[in-house]
């Protein structure tokens, strides 16, 4: 996992790490979000815990990839 991401030999964007680091990213959001729920006693009906934490990792799922994907030129071309 790195911050940033990072470009293929060829130049473009690799997408494949970038996808793989924003599902692990999102997954540990999901999973903390129903931890969250249920330590605060708000995961009293689970399907709105279950959407909360879907809707959460949705967003951090592809605020990663925004994050990673940034501005970066493509290289060597």
């Amino acid at each position: 996992m790195s911050v940033r991401g990072k470009n293929n030999a060829d130049g473009s964007f690799n997408w494949k790490d970038a996808l793989a680091d924003a599902g692990v990213m999102a997954g540990m959001t999901f999973f903390t979000t129903l931890g969250g729920l249920g330590v605060t006693g708000l995961a009293s009906e689970p399907k709105t815990s279950l959407l909360a934490a879907a809707i959460s990792a949705g967003a951090q799922f592809f605020a990663v990839l925004a994050v990673k994907r940034g501005l970066k030129p493509k290289e060597g071309g």
